[in-house]
């Protein structure tokens, strides 16, 4: 079992929570000072170019080198462990980290950029990042602290039927790093084993991607929906009521297209989907509003919200934006 810190940590903030599910952040930080899980947001971080990258639109060369000053950034705070929110910042950023560290032609390379642009304090050394020791999952550093979860009080799910959704960037790409298992994952169950929830162990295509593939959603996307509906049609299979998720391409793939599918196919679903950070702020009593941020879901989460006892009352939200420090 690989060691997991629980400070010095720098949250990574990520494209796709911040534009689409901002209420995942929240509930991140909400568990984490709930937790005593000492961590820094940085307003000098820069996006790891995930969805650029699989886009073909940044090279591997930019992309690690904006990774060597998102490392600079870590360090430089004092927060040199990372903890991302997306399975794909966990792909990008561990990959990079290998590169610097093994491939001394691209560090030299990124390294006589850095100080042609005047940010040679941002040059990077052999081994300042460790991709195995110092690049985690947020939901990895939950799970160093399940212990302190299972005492928090719990809501009654007995009624659902709960499944997992483990992203392929997080289980499928760093193989050694995985917590739980590659080909039967268990890492998100476990968590939600916190809150006494006995999840869906297995279930037709539990392995099966979201179907998202990055531009296959938008330059494919007849294909990427089929491959969305089988697997929710597995799903119905269990009778599966919530997913939950690691990684907001997912979630935004089941979330945003379930109605789609549903209308394509003529079939109802009617399964909720939370990140599993959304899902454990709620057993610990957050507000589904300022803190989960259910308003940006597109399949509306009151129902499920209304079978677990809990009156969804708005209230006013600072700015018109989700309360990020608590």
């Amino acid at each position: 079992m690989k060691k997991i810190p629980d400070k010095d940590i720098l949250l990574f903030k990520s494209c796709l929570v911040s534009v689409e599910y901002p209420g995942v952040e929240s509930s991140t930080a909400f568990l984490f000072d709930k937790l005593g899980v000492g961590y820094h947001r940085d307003p000098r971080q820069s996006c790891c170019t995930g969805l650029g990258h699989y886009y073909d639109l940044f090279d591997q060369l930019s992309t690690t080198a904006l990774a060597t000053r998102n490392f600079w950034v870590a360090r430089d705070s004092g927060n040199p462990n990372i903890a991302v929110m997306c399975a794909t910042c966990y792909a990008i950023l561990k990959k990079s980290a290998e590169i610097l560290n093994e491939n001394d032609e691209t560090r030299e390379k990124i390294n006589e950029l850095l100080e042609e642009g005047g940010l040679g304090k941002m040059v990077y050394h052999k081994g300042d990042i460790d991709p195995h020791k110092n690049i985690f999952h947020a939901a990895e550093i939950l799970y160093h602290k399940k212990d302190l979860l299972k005492d928090s009080p719990h809501l009654d799910f007995s009624q659902f039927n709960i499944a997992t959704h483990h992203a392929c960037h997080y289980c499928k790409v760093h193989y050694e790093d995985t917590i739980g298992g590659v080909r039967h994952p268990l890492l998100l169950d476990e968590l939600a084993a916190t809150c006494g929830v006995d999840t869906v162990d297995w279930y037709d295509q539990k392995r099966l991607t979201c179907g998202a593939g990055f531009r296959q959603r938008f330059t494919n996307n007849e294909l990427s929906l089929q491959v969305t509906a089988e697997k929710l049609l597995s799903l119905k299979e269990t009778q599966t009521d919530i997913m939950l998720h690691m990684c907001p391409n997912c979630q935004m793939q089941f979330d945003r297209y379930q109605p789609v599918i549903e209308k394509k196919l003529d079939v109802k679903f009617n399964i909720f989907h939370l990140n599993i950070s959304q899902f454990l702020a709620l057993n610990r009593g957050a507000d589904p509003y300022q803190v989960l941020g259910i308003q940006t879901h597109t399949i509306p989460v009151e129902p499920l919200l209304k079978k677990l006892g809990i009156k969804p009352v708005k209230t006013p939200v600072e700015d018109g934006k989700i309360k990020m420090d608590h």
